[in-house]
């Protein structure tokens, strides 16, 4: 009997060290299939990594200030965000520095109200963006970058009430990632894509994670490492947004590139197999 015991015991220890510690990502407000690439990234990755962790949703969703603020109080509701940064987040933060979308969150295409799809047609450059109101979300890094280029931007309290602001015309334009604004559009039938004007901005969403928990990052890192050598990586992100850059239609857009000054040193721009350019359009599966 005791042998049978010391069996029984020895058989649950090795499956509890084998159990996956589970990492809670939050349910985050949004259209579209950005929540969910991040969600398939994140699964991606720590499946690369070995499985010792598993992810799940949290219980209820939050926005992203909320989400952030969960994460740094390393009370385990939070474990992981998918988020673009700055210099102030990585403080805070411990990041992943491997951009998620590869920087096409810093491609930003205007969302326009429907009476108002010929706005941009005459914009050839920065000055001619100046006299526009654009609409961000008041906790996005968004909002200081294009203040920083002299752009006049209204933050929006909540994500949702951005698209009221714009149809209503507190705004005249809401600056909308390549990797968005196609679902948000359809979501939203009263404003429409502008199909003139690119704005383009050198920034990463990363994986963050509390600062005292460097072996989940080691993880993240480690898997997403693995899933760009062996190029499911860049599999998963055809997968969801080869259909909107090509429907984008890049190459012929005014491209105004705006400097970006949130970012760190450490922002990895050396590595160019790591973002997005126009050169990719010739390489879109």
């Amino acid at each position: 009997m005791r042998a049978l015991w010391i069996m029984v015991l020895f058989c649950w220890s090795g499956w509890a060290a084998a159990a996956p510690v589970v990492v809670h990502y939050p349910r985050v407000e949004g259209d579209g299939a950005q929540g969910d690439y991040g969600i398939a990234l994140l699964h991606l990755a720590l499946a690369k990594a070995g499985g010792q962790y598993r992810a799940e949703a949290s219980a209820t969703g939050m926005q992203q200030n909320r989400a952030l603020v969960e994460l740094q109080s390393g009370l385990g509701r939070i474990d992981v965000v998918g988020t673009m940064t700055s210099a102030e987040r990585e403080t805070r933060l411990l990041p992943v520095r491997i951009p998620l979308t590869r920087g096409l969150i810093g491609w930003r295409i205007a969302l326009l109200r429907a009476d108002h799809k010929q706005m941009l047609e005459s914009v050839h450059g920065l000055d001619d963006l100046l006299p526009f109101t654009a609409g961000q979300g008041q906790d996005w890094p968004d909002v200081q970058i294009l203040r920083h280029s002299g752009l006049t931007v209204q933050p929006a309290a909540v994500y949702s009430t951005m698209f009221g602001m714009l149809n209503a015309g507190r705004i005249d334009w809401a600056p909308r990632s390549v990797n968005e604004i196609w679902a948000e559009a359809a979501h939203h039938p009263e404003l429409v894509v502008d199909p003139y004007v690119v704005v383009r901005y050198p920034t990463a969403d990363y994986f963050f994670v509390n600062r005292s928990n460097p072996a989940l990052a080691e993880a993240l890192r480690r898997g997403l490492e693995a899933a760009l050598a062996d190029g499911s990586f860049e599999k998963l992100f055809y997968k969801y947004y080869g259909a909107q850059i090509r429907q984008a239609r890049l190459d012929k857009r005014v491209l105004i590139n705006l400097p970006n000054p949130l970012l760190t040193v450490e922002t990895p721009l050396h590595r160019k197999e790591l973002w997005f350019t126009l050169d990719d359009l010739k390489r879109l599966p």
